[in-house]
């Protein structure tokens, strides 16, 4: 069993305060150093449920998707176990979701090639709360498709999930033709359909994905190019104005982005959080920005993670008890951490 770690053990992050709870859910104590790309999702039944995938190294075939779960009332985290590992091949990037029927949707990434620009999406299903999955299936046969971000229930009952197609043969530089898009599932109808791509300056990729009204919403996603010493590389933007059916091109936002992932969701009282790397080259700080006024503006910004390590791939929710909790990787991709505050830690209200 893994022990919940007090906030005051972990001032090395830059975070000691009473109104934010920070653990450790997953490190070296495990085998397969590397952990990476974590998501969180809050059960029907009130669990917690982190996945994440690892093995000895992002591109070694020993990867593996892993998850393990927080029971309701519980303080410790199950030791995680194997939920999808494709033979022959590195899975990566899951994603958790469960549905309003109660399925519970597992999007994870598989690797055919050198990169990732050879990847396909597979998908596992649970009816049983996550306890035990389905077969994997194929979500698109196009190479270089790949999911990072948590899927949204439509105001029409529509399911969008947000992927990007990655491009390039370089594993250090994201090609600038990288296009964001979403995949759109009718569950009445049992049907698939693509929006259009979102391109911007050095690629648009990773997107996070809000609804404001029926028909406008909003992404935020990761910049592409690559890793150097940069000062014009920024996160970038883009809308829908007809229900998530069609998307504008991406434009540059005064967020900087170093090449790293992102996160937006809408809170139960409409405002917005924004969860990024405020740097233009750096995975740290990790930042939680807050905007009142329907994404005009984010006065109210706080570091949750800073130092001399790296706190990357956020992913956040907000359960049902208003609580936002953030998880993301650090200790260069061997580290699980889990965040836990409320709203007013961030604006102070």
């Amino acid at each position: 069993m893994f022990i919940v770690t007090t906030l005051a053990t972990l001032t090395a992050f830059g975070t000691a305060s009473t109104d934010l709870f920070i653990e450790k859910v997953y490190g070296t104590e495990l085998p397969g150093n590397y952990k990476h790309p974590a998501c969180i999702e809050e059960l029907a039944n009130g669990d917690l449920y982190i996945a994440y995938y690892g093995g000895s190294g992002e591109y070694e075939l020993d990867t593996a998707v892993y998850a393990g779960r927080l029971k309701k009332g519980a303080k410790t985290w199950s030791k995680p176990k194997v939920i999808a590992d494709t033979p022959l091949h590195s899975d990566g990037n899951p994603v958790v979701w469960q549905a309003p029927d109660g399925v519970v949707w597992l999007f994870y990434n598989v690797r055919y090639g050198d990169t990732w620009s050879d990847t396909r999406i597979h998908c596992k299903l649970s009816k049983d709360g996550a306890r035990t999955w389905s077969d994997a299936f194929v979500a698109g046969e196009e190479r270089g498709m790949m999911v990072r971000s948590r899927p949204l229930l439509l105001s029409d009952g529509d399911y969008l999930v947000p992927i990007y197609h990655e491009t390039g043969r370089d594993r250090e530089i994201v090609g600038a033709d990288t296009t964001s898009l979403f995949l759109r599932y009718d569950p009445r109808k049992n049907a698939w359909s693509e929006t259009n791509r979102i391109h911007a300056r050095l690629g648009a990729l990773q997107p996070s994905v809000v609804q404001m009204t029926g028909d406008y919403l909003i992404a935020y996603m990761r910049r592409g190019g690559g890793y150097e010493l940069t000062a014009n590389a920024w996160m970038v933007r883009a809308e829908s104005h007809d229900g998530g059916k069609t998307w504008s091109d991406a434009s540059e936002t005064s967020f900087p982005n170093p090449n790293a992932a992102i996160d937006f969701i809408k809170l139960q009282n409409g405002h917005l959080l924004l969860v990024y790397n405020d740097s233009m080259t750096e995975r740290t700080p990790l930042t939680v920005a807050i905007s009142t006024d329907g994404d005009k503006t984010y006065p109210c910004k706080r570091d949750i993670a800073a130092g001399p390590f790296d706190y990357a791939y956020p992913y956040a929710i907000q359960t049902r008890d208003g609580k936002i909790h953030v998880v993301y990787t650090s200790h260069e991709r061997t580290q699980v951490n889990h965040a836990v505050f409320d709203e007013s830690a961030i604006t102070g209200k």
